[in-house]
């Protein structure tokens, strides 16, 4: 993993078990459960997954970049203009933060510290 980089993007999906099938029939993903909310995928090209949401999907996908030090990508952030819209939370395997740069697009950031 490398700081700064894409490393992982995430979709919203009504239906986890319809959207495996789908990508699985399709593409040939695979795919690894974490909760009854949750399934990353592999076989793509670029890790991502898929959380369950009930609320409308009007963005298609949540680009996620990693950073070793999420305090210091923070402070960059915002002193460049963008603004913090989730602050840092702990997941299965690390911790993130969401920001949304100067023309409003979302974007998260992760460690595995």
């Amino acid at each position: 993993m490398t700081n700064n980089h894409i490393n992982y993007i995430e979709f919203k999906s009504k239906d986890l078990n319809a959207t495996k099938a789908f990508y699985s029939n399709v593409f040939d993903w695979n795919f690894t459960d974490y909760g009854p909310h949750y399934t990353a995928f592999s076989g793509a090209g670029l890790e991502g997954g898929f959380e369950h949401s009930e609320e409308p999907i009007a963005h298609g996908a949540l680009v996620i970049l990693f950073h070793q030090n999420l305090h210091e990508v923070i402070e960059n952030i915002t002193q460049a203009g963008g603004q913090i819209t989730q602050d840092i939370f702990a997941f299965p395997g690390g911790q993130r933060f969401h920001f949304t740069d100067p023309s409003g697009n979302q974007l998260a950031v992760w460690s595995d510290v």
